[in-house]
């Protein structure tokens, strides 16, 4: 089964997939900790506000790959399951932002979208990470412009809704969000260790 994070920067995806990875290991779940930093740091481009055409069809790209390269991987193994800590959501909502502030080309978004349409049915669970009970804190790479976090909040209070119960919102500490999550995943017979 394949499971996904996703939510707006700076609202705990991160810090729940160590925690999960940190108590469980490799088992019953492969993760892959991140698309947006890797190819910042793998192809030098600017993400966030900043990103451009190239940036989005890289992270849209990596969707693709996270999909069928690790998919295709666990179908060799016995109980192995994926969760990774973005997902195609995340690709088109920022892709939204950034074709509405004029960052990306239309051709890029369409692009962008029809990679997202394709990807959307694929993920069996995926965790919303509430930005509520967190705060905006600079590490270097997230933005921490509030209107741009607001925004994108925006925009996936909008794309959520077509997911018709796949996405699970997490609120609350740390460890009301691992107790959700280990509840979603008891409902799939997954028992995890948080």
């Amino acid at each position: 089964m394949i499971f996904s994070f996703t939510g707006a920067q700076s609202t705990g995806k991160t810090t729940l997939l160590r925690q999960l990875r940190l108590k469980n290991g490799n088992w019953p779940i492969e993760f892959v900790p991140e698309v947006t930093r890797l190819i910042k740091r793998v192809y030098n481009v600017p993400i966030n506000e900043d990103g451009g055409d190239l940036t989005q069809l890289l992270i849209m790209t990596e969707h693709v790959r996270n999909i069928y390269k690790y998919t295709k991987d666990i179908y060799q193994k016995i109980d192995i399951h994926m969760i990774f800590d973005r997902c195609a959501l995340d690709g088109i909502v920022y892709s939204e932002w950034l074709l509405n502030n004029k960052k990306i080309s239309r051709e890029c978004y369409d692009a962008c979208k029809l990679i997202y349409k394709d990807l959307q049915d694929k993920y069996d669970i995926i965790f919303y990470t509430s930005p509520d009970d967190v705060k905006l804190v600079d590490d270097g790479e997230r933005s921490v412009d509030k209107e741009f976090r607001d925004n994108i909040l925006e925009l996936f209070d909008l794309y959520m809704h077509s997911y018709k119960g796949k996405i699970i919102v997490l609120k609350g500490s740390v460890e009301e969000r691992l107790k959700t999550i280990k509840s979603a995943l008891a409902n799939f017979n997954i028992d995890i260790k948080i």
